[in-house]
């Protein structure tokens, strides 16, 4: 099966496909189609549906879309549904690099010690317009006060899983994709991908 995926970012289609193996995913610009979808929901999942809702009506063929981030109870939830814009001053428009958004994080937590927090990914798979099907997953961890390995992106290294006793960044692709948000969520949507190519 090919799957449109409502992202930009080259590096999450790289992610993706090791989650998917044996499907084909291809970027809006392959369509030569500009995408650009606010994310203005505020919650992660009305944000996946509504990426996948806005591709599937450019492309007409099956999408996938995901969003994700960081919840840090102590904060309230935050950085949350903005943590890709976590930091920026004017919503978006000016993005910090992810190591100066995990040191704005920690700044933010210094002292604190309930440290308690997670990953969510919700993950869309829209078949038509009005058939689709969502996932949400989570990965519990704690804040660590300082950034550890070298692996993963964005928060990764500063999230500490606390039964393996390493950071997201430390875990090797492999681990990642089995422990992870985003893994999870695609394990839950490989099954139905899996049950459709056998019972269309």
């Amino acid at each position: 099966m090919t799957l449109f995926v409502a992202t930009n970012n080259a590096h999450k289609i790289r992610e993706l496909q090791d989650l998917f193996p044996g499907t084909r995913l291809r970027r809006p610009a392959e369509e030569g189609l500009l995408f650009d979808h606010d994310e203005t929901e505020d919650t992660f999942l009305g944000n996946s549906l509504g990426k996948a809702q806005a591709l599937y009506a450019l492309v007409k063929a099956p999408v996938l879309a995901d969003d994700s981030g960081l919840c840090v109870d102590v904060l309230g939830g935050a950085p949350g549904v903005r943590s890709a814009r976590y930091g920026s001053p004017d919503e978006g428009r000016t993005v910090l690099s992810a190591g100066e958004k995990n040191e704005l994080l920690l700044r933010e937590m210094s002292g604190r010690t309930d440290r308690t927090c997670r990953f969510v990914c919700a993950m869309t798979l829209v078949l038509s317009e009005h058939r689709f099907v969502s996932v949400q997953e989570t990965c519990e961890g704690v804040l660590l006060e300082s950034p550890r390995g070298e692996g993963g992106f964005g928060y990764d290294p500063i999230f500490l899983l606390p039964g393996e006793g390493l950071s997201m960044a430390e875990l090797s692709l492999e681990e990642k994709n089995r422990l992870s948000h985003r893994g999870r969520a695609a394990a839950r949507l490989r099954a139905v991908l899996e049950s459709l190519e056998a019972d269309p």
